[in-house]
Parts: structure tokens; C-alpha cells; sequence
């Protein structure tokens, strides 16, 4: 009887920076049945700077992940990218120039520009949720418009990297679209009212453009001539929170060298001093997310430091230690910070007594100092009203003793840890699942496929969370002392 009731396989594929992964998944259970990969194909010398990207690598990349008849049977196709990757137009479909990805360093000027000419960061959080950055495509207008002013005037439509591979999957039809969570990325789409903010992009690139239409997340963008339907795509951050299946009372903790907390929340978050970014998810929900300038990059200096050659070898160093690390903490401040606001500051490390002066000690303070960062932004988000019951908890980092061990107590909740997946080529693949069962009338539009959660180590804070607490406390102690009122939830 099941089988009868299968709608059939579909495919997510996700457009990283370097590489695209094509999972192929059935419908019902969310099983991978097959997958691909295949890297970027080497750009040469004269393509551009590194934060430069040749779309039609992320076409040839594709076309080799799907190779060898990995789609054959797929009925519908989901797609993530890279988040931010802005691809520029000219009036007949032409990239304008190389599409610009990531955080773009040459964009921080304009950023700081963007912010000033519409009022400063109260006005910008207040107008779409968000404070420009380097990462967001509404400051790389900015920047082409003040450095490439021949580029900025002949660009004429505006995509990210999913929306123009959504495009190029369809043949390039007339009508372009998005979804809320891409389009909340952007720094010119409100996720509070669902609506662009035209003026926004004119104020950036000197003359309006045309937007892809948002199109909701169970909507298909399209059909191939072949007959496969195309799903809205999504950007890379809400696929891998679709993949994971996240929902209200958990929050996303990730730990690359910056960090960032986000959570499900069913509306959303203003926040006047741009604390909080306010995107939009894969589900029609929102997801507001909170960042930190400095997490394993905390681990890494702390390993230099004491002469350590990997993290691993630090963080068994950490277990010899114990909870509170002596007194020693350390704020993390390495980089500066963001949560909380102190650009130009620097870490600090306290306490420092003769029995704390060990390489254990350091070591621990190094975890907990990194975790303790992590936990202020997730107390900026419980501040707000968002409920956090559980924690997953994403990056290499999560497999290590010391971060087990510490992180259930210090965040104050259950902490998951999933096995390392292609979260977002999964999601993107579910959401192809949520489209096609929509068309067939087996989905409602409003409720996603249920497919399992991820493979994952659950770890509860027990009868650690008292003394997790007090290192905690500790930690506020210190940061209150050293940087008085710095930290407003």
C-alpha cells in the first residue's frame, strides 16, 4: 500500500563557494538514494579577484555533479547557493560582470557609506531588518557603483547565485523569481512586511533595477521544457535549516571562525541597534540570527599559543582542566566584536593567579570563553522572546571533548550534535518534495514534508547545568567589569 501512496524521487542541489553536491532523495522518508559531487572548475588568472565568480562555473560544476544519469527518474529539483552571491544584469540576460561572493572585503566601505546615507544602523534595522555589511548584495551595489560606475549603469536586473540558477535550470524565461529567504538577505527586502524596498537599491546603485518576484515556499518557480519542476530555491543558510528540520524552541549554533546563533521564531525581529539580523526561512517563518566575530578563531590562537598543532590536542589539554578553569577567562574579543558591539576592543584574559597559570587552565578558559560568546547571543535572542529548548550545534568544532563537555551547561539547554551532512543539498531536496506534493494535491502548501531529523548525539546539561551557570556568571562578571554596559539584550 506505500508504495502506492509514493509521489517518487527528487533532487536538492547545493552551489557552494567551491563545489555543488546533487543529493537525490525519495519523497516520503527523505532517504539519499544517490548523490554527486563536483568542484568549481579552476577559474584562471584573468577572471576576476578572489571574491569574484564566474556564473557559468557553477553551471559546468552542476552539470558534472548530475552526470551519469544521477537525476534520472527525479520529478522535481530543489536549489541552495552560496548566500549574498550577487550576479548583476544587463537589459538582455548578460552577467554584467563576474558575480561577487561572500564578504566581500572590498565592500566594508561602502558599507559604512550605506549606513550613514540612510541614517545610521537604527534606520536600516527599522527599513529591512538588517545593518549593511560587506556580506550583503545591497552594499556590493554600492561598491560597483562608486568603483565600476559603466558596470552599475548598465546593470539592469538583480539576482543571487539560487535565483539565476533557478533561471538558467527554466531556459531562462522571462519572468525571474526568489524566495523570503534569499530575498531577506539582500538588504533590500524586508522580512516584517514581505516587500522590497526599491528606494533602497536605487540609494546603492544610483538608479532602480529589476527584482525577481518572491514566490512562496511551496511554489514551484517553474517547469523544464522536459517536463521537472523547478521549486522556489533557497539561499544555503535556510536549506541547511530545512535540512536539519528545525522548527520553534531550537536554535543553530555555528562555529566557523565567526560564529552565529539563529532560531525559529514565528515573527519578526526589529532590533533598533542591528544586533539581530532579520531574515526570513525556507518554511514561511522567520529566522532571526545573531553573529559574534570570533569563535574557533578563539580555539585557534589559544592552540598557537600554547604550542599545540591542531584543536584536538587543545582540547584534550582542556579536560584536564575543570569547570571555571581555576577563575581564568578569557574574552574572546580577538578580532573585536559584534555581539556585543566593540569593533575596535580587544580579548582580555582575567584572573590570573599562580595556580591558574597553567596550559590547562588556558585552555579550558579558551572553550568556555569561545561558548560564553556564543551564549550572549543566544541570550539576545531569548531577550526578545525567542524560546530555545534545544541547540544544534554545527561545525568542526562540535566533535570536540572540550565543546561536549562544556557547551549543555553554558547554553542552558539540550545540545544536538548532528552527523556531518550536506544539510542544505537535503533541504533543498525537501523543499523540491514540498512543491512537487502540492502540485499533486498529496501536501497542503502550508506544511512541509516530515521527514526524519539527522543522525545526531544529544547531549543534556543535567546535573551540570548549576555549575555551568556559575561559569557562566563568571564570565558576565568579567566582561560587565571590563566593558561596563556593553551588553544590552
Amino acid at each position: 500500500m506505500r508504495q502506492n501512496r509514493r509521489m517518487g524521487i527528487v533532487a536538492g542541489l547545493d552551489s557552494a563557494p567551491d563545489f555543488t553536491r546533487v543529493v537525490v532523495c525519495d519523497t516520503d522518508t527523505g532517504a539519499v538514494l544517490r548523490q554527486g559531487y563536483a568542484p568549481h572548475p579552476v577559474q584562471g588568472p584573468d577572471t576576476g579577484r578572489s571574491s569574484d565568480a564566474d556564473p557559468q562555473a557553477w553551471l559546468l560544476s552542476l552539470g558534472e555533479a548530475a552526470s551519469g544519469g544521477l537525476l534520472e527518474g527525479v520529478q522535481a529539483i530543489g536549489v541552495s547557493a552560496q548566500a549574498g552571491a550577487l550576479v548583476p544584469l544587463d537589459a538582455q540576460g548578460g552577467t554584467v560582470r563576474p558575480a561577487m561572493t561572500g564578504g566581500d572585503k572590498r565592500a566594508q566601505v561602502a558599507a559604512a557609506d550605506l549606513v550613514d546615507a540612510l541614517g545610521g544602523r537604527e534606520a536600516w534595522a527599522q527599513a529591512v531588518g538588517c545593518v549593511p555589511g560587506a556580506a550583503q548584495p545591497v552594499t556590493k551595489l554600492r561598491w560597483m557603483a562608486r568603483t565600476e560606475p559603466e558596470n552599475a549603469a548598465r546593470t539592469a536586473v538583480l539576482l543571487q547565485a539560487h535565483d539565476w540558477l533557478v533561471w538558467q535550470l527554466l531556459g531562462r524565461p522571462v519572468r525571474r523569481t526568489t524566495d523570503r529567504g534569499g530575498a531577506s538577505g539582500t538588504g533590500y527586502w524586508a522580512a516584517a512586511t514581505g516587500g522590497y524596498r526599491p528606494d533602497l537599491v536605487e540609494l546603492a546603485l544610483g538608479h532602480q533595477a529589476m527584482l525577481p518576484e518572491v514566490i512562496g515556499p511551496a511554489e514551484a518557480a517553474g517547469t523544464t521544457p522536459e517536463g521537472l519542476m523547478i521549486s522556489a530555491g533557497t539561499a544555503d543558510t535556510m536549506a541547511a535549516a530545512f535540512g536539519l528540520g528545525i522548527g520553534l524552541g531550537d536554535a543553530v549554533v555555528s562555529m566557523g571562525a565567526s560564529g552565529s546563533v539563529m532560531a525559529v521564531h514565528p515573527e519578526p525581529l526589529v532590533d533598533r541597534g542591528g544586533s539581530i539580523t532579520s531574515l526570513a526561512d525556507a518554511t514561511g517563518m522567520h529566522l532571526p540570527v545573531v553573529t559574534t566575530l570570533n569563535a574557533v578563531r578563539a580555539l585557534r590562537g589559544t592552540a598557537e599559543l600554547l604550542g599545540l598543532p591542531d584543536l584536538e590536542s587543545l582540547s584534550d589539554l582542556a579536560m584536564k582542566s575543570t569547570p571555571g578553569a581555576h577563575g581564568l577567562v578569557l574574552l574572546p574579543y580577538l578580532e573585536g566584536e559584534r555581539t556585543p558591539n566593540l569593533p575596535h576592543t580587544a580579548g582580555t584574559l582575567a584572573g590570573l593567579r599562580r595556580e591558574s597559570m597553567k596550559p590547562e587552565h588556558l585552555a579550558r578558559a579558551a572553550f568556555e570563553g569561545m561558548l560564553c560568546g556564543l551564549a550572549d547571543a543566544l541570550d539576545v535572542l531569548r531577550g526578545r522572546g525567542v524560546e530555545v529548548r534545544r541547540v544544534f550545534l554545527l561545525g568542526s568544532a562540535a566533535e570536540l571533548p572540550a565543546v561536549q563537555a562544556a557547551a549543555p551547561a553554558l547554553f542552558g539547554a539540550q545540545v544536538v550534535v548532528p552527523q556531518p551532512a550536506d544539510y542544505a543539498a537535503t533541504g533543498a531536496a525537501r523543499q523540491a518534495a514540498w512543491a512537487l506534493g502540492v502540485s499533486q494535491g498529496t501536501l497542503d502548501p502550508r506544511t512541509p514534508p516530515v521527514w526524519p531529523g539527522p543522525v545526531a548525539q544529544v547531549l543534556d546539561p543535567g546535573e551540570e547545568l548549576a555549575v555551568g551557570q556559575a561559569v557562566r556568571q563568571q564570565y558576565v562578571a568579567v566582561r560587565e567589569q571590563t566593558h561596563p554596559g556593553a551588553f544590552q539584550q
